[in-house]
């Protein structure tokens, strides 16, 4: 029987990926004499490797080969922690990444940029500057990796005897891994014995039945070999003897195979052969037995599919949860097979119960789906980390709130905004140390990155203490490209909120960091694709703060029901204001058939639903209607609608996925009587309203092209 690794691939990538977000984040916090940093990078490097090797990934591993061997000088203290070191292996774990993905999405991948990294890593591991003063340019480059750690010629022949445990296998550990390391280290010559198997039927594949014998010809300590066998030491029985002292000078001699084969049952033996080099192809014997289980050529390793892990305590919640189900179910299933009008209150009780189970068990469902928003702020330490020595600025990072949970949908996403947010406060934001000193602020600038809940959402604050935003600055540039006349009257909100127009830019200079006017737009318009917004605060001299407001989901929204004729409506709750009864005395008519209502200090454009999706209403006359007043994008404007129902959560379909965009509708539901209701994109009705209202004044015999619910 053979199992198919390629089953296995998705856990690997995820990982791996996990893997090299720890390598990265730890080499940021790295500091000389941090042995035990060195020594979690090192096994987060030498697992990928592993796992690489297993599933095919040939190049993975052996860019890999090459990291490890630099992070396993360091941790034996044969070799100082660098800041030039660090830089290097930062560099190596962006290199591991893009192979992984290449493989990954069975892809092509930047060889310039693995092959440059790679001669880096050959280079600084030949002329390194170890504490014992080991002379490694006189080693040739093609050694069999029969390098002496300790700097010594000689070499040792061991003996070791391992006997796993039979459910090594279910552990997640392959013996062929351990070889294939021993392999690294001499030339290694295995008998395996198959003296415990029992019959073909009897055979567990998830079981071990082998032991072998292992004779190793090399220049590595004991310690070394130890070292192989550390992940397994507690399931097996492991005896490793050193019988022959050798110096390289002196000729070569093969172990004697004959007497090692002589000291156990012959007909129970299997001699197989393992080549020292790590860049030729595994044995011929060993490839027969992996051939099935191992992909060709590219694995594929591609994986639509995406995975999140679960608290067992989340999974708990939920198995009790369905259980309250089940005797719901089954108690109203009982009512149901012979229901008597003096079983109303019992009837009554069942549906409440259900009703909170079917409540309880949704909020539950929808916490699986919230992540750590650490994900997403992990890679920021890196990113400002190399903007820094771009930018020649010594910056400091201060992550706040990590641990607050949002929507996996919602986080993949944010994720492309924010590293623009961040960007643009390490290249606009703060200012150069001279110029900070001069201003009374020490010379390294505070980027803060925080995250909390508000309500029924979550906030996230980019902020620095830079040099602020110039309100005259922006004002002029946008008076420069014709977006606002000279002689408007701007708030501090509004002329920020300038930032966001495409190609507006009030950078000097170009640069490959930012200047071309490109991002500020696309940030704006993707955290509104989620149903968010985002607002600016900046003083002058002190510094500046994004703040970006998101739902929780996107799979559930808070809404407000109204009626329209016949139709029902959902208006998101994050948008509303407030609901009102019109009061005429409030109503002015303006030119382009646009009606507004004095709310306090504001006059707020009316808009009427049924005239938009051209419907029969009950309430045709302004003054017989409900104002529900919105806002997006900072402005306000009032829907005018016949009922306002009740307000209930609703799950969101997609109307691109299941028929097309349509302009003005967000998505759609399903009611409790069975009933579609459309879900307003309010952003989209206000530009379009107030296209529509432009136009009509122009050219008022064309209106009906512009009409909202038409296919984009």
């Amino acid at each position: 029987m053979t199992v198919d690794l390629s089953q296995f691939i998705p856990s690997f990538l995820e990982e791996s990926f996990e893997g090299l977000e720890l390598m990265e984040s730890s080499l940021l916090n790295l500091e000389a004499g941090d042995n035990e940093t060195i020594h979690s990078i090192f096994r987060a490097a030498h697992s990928i490797k592993g796992g690489a090797g297993t599933f095919g990934f040939d190049v993975v591993t052996e860019f890999t080969h090459l990291v490890e061997t630099l992070l396993d000088e360091m941790r034996d203290g044969r070799r100082e922690v660098s800041p030039k070191d660090i830089e290097i292996l930062l560099t190596s774990v962006d290199c591991m990444r893009i192979l992984i993905e290449a493989a990954r999405d069975e892809a092509d991948y930047d060889k310039e940029k693995i092959a440059q990294t790679t001669a880096q890593l050959s280079e600084t591991l030949a002329n390194k500057d170890t504490s014992d003063n080991v002379n490694t340019e006189q080693v040739p480059q093609n050694s069999n990796n029969l390098i002496d750690k300790s700097g010594s010629n000689n070499l040792s022949i061991y003996k070791i005897h391992f006997v796993p445990e039979h459910n090594l296998a279910k552990t997640g550990n392959d013996p062929l891994f351990l070889f294939n390391a021993l392999a690294d280290l001499g030339e290694l010559t295995i008998v395996a014995n198959t003296s415990e198997l029992p019959a073909l039927t009897d055979i567990d594949p998830q079981e071990l039945y082998l032991s072998w014998d292992i004779s190793l010809k090399t220049s590595a300590s004991v310690e070394d070999i130890h070292e192989v066998f550390e992940w397994v030491e507690d399931e097996c029985l492991l005896e490793i003897t050193q019988t022959t002292i050798q110096s390289q000078a002196e000729p070569e001699q093969t172990p004697d195979l004959e007497q090692t084969q002589a000291s156990t049952t012959a007909e129970n033996k299997e001699i197989i052969a393992v080549q020292p080099a790590i860049t030729q192809e595994p044995p011929a014997v060993v490839a027969e037995e992996t051939a099935t289980n191992k992909p060709k050529g590219k694995a594929k390793a591609k994986a639509e599919v995406s995975s999140i892990r679960v608290g067992v305590d989340k999974v708990d919640n939920l198995i009790n949860l369905v259980g309250e189900l089940v005797i719901t179910q089954s108690m109203l299933s009982e009512l149901g097979s012979d229901f008597q009008m003096d079983k109303i209150e019992r009837l009554t009780n069942g549906l409440e119960q259900l009703l909170q189970n079917t409540k309880e068990l949704q909020e539950s469902v929808m916490r699986i789906r919230m992540l750590p928003i650490s994900f997403a702020f992990n890679r920021f330490p890196r990113l400002v980390h190399d903007l820094a020595n771009k930018t020649g600025k010594e910056i400091e990072l201060i992550i706040k709130g990590e641990q607050t949970e949002l929507d996996k949908t919602v986080m993949e996403q944010i994720g492309d905004p924010l590293v623009h947010l961040v960007r643009n406060a390490v290249d606009h934001g703060i200012e150069q140390a001279e110029v900070r000193v001069a201003n009374g602020k020490p010379e390294k600038g505070t980027i803060s990155l925080d995250a909390y809940h508000q309500g029924g959402n979550i906030v996230i604050k980019i902020s620095d203490d830079g040099g602020g935003i110039n309100r005259e600055k922006v004002f002029a540039k946008a008076v420069e490209k014709g977006i606002v006349e000279p002689n408007s009257t701007l708030t501090d909100a509004q002329v920020f909120d300038l930032l966001f127009e495409p190609g507006f830019s009030t950078a000097d200079q170009v640069t490959d960091i930012s200047g071309r006017g490109v991002g500020m737009d696309v940030v704006k318009r993707n955290i509104q694709s989620l149903g968010g917004r985002i607002q600016v605060e900046s003083t002058v001299g002190k510094g500046s703060c994004f703040k970006v407001n998101l739902p929780l989901t996107l799979a559930i929204l808070d809404g407000q029901l109204v009626k329209v004729g016949t139709e029902t409506y959902i208006i998101p709750l994050i948008s509303i204001v407030e609901s009102l009864q019109v009061d005429n005395d409030l109503i002015n008519k303006v030119s382009g058939d646009m009606t507004l209502y004095r709310l306090r200090d504001e006059n707020v454009p009316i808009l009427p639903v049924y005239q938009l999706f051209g419907l029969k209403s009950e309430f045709t006359k302004i003054d017989n209607a409900l104002l529900v007043v919105v806002e997006a994008d900072g402005q306000k404007v009032g829907l005018m609608v016949d009922h306002l129902l009740a307000q209930q959560q609703v799950v969101i379909k997609s109307l691109k996925d299941n028929y097309q965009q349509v302009i003005g509708i967000s998505g759609a539901t399903i009611l409790g009587d069975g009933s579609v209701a459309m879900i307003l994109d309010i952003p989209g009705m206000i530009q379009i309203a107030l296209t529509y209202a432009q136009h009509k004044q122009q050219h008022r015999s064309a209106a009906s092209h512009y009409e909202i619910g038409a296919p984009c």
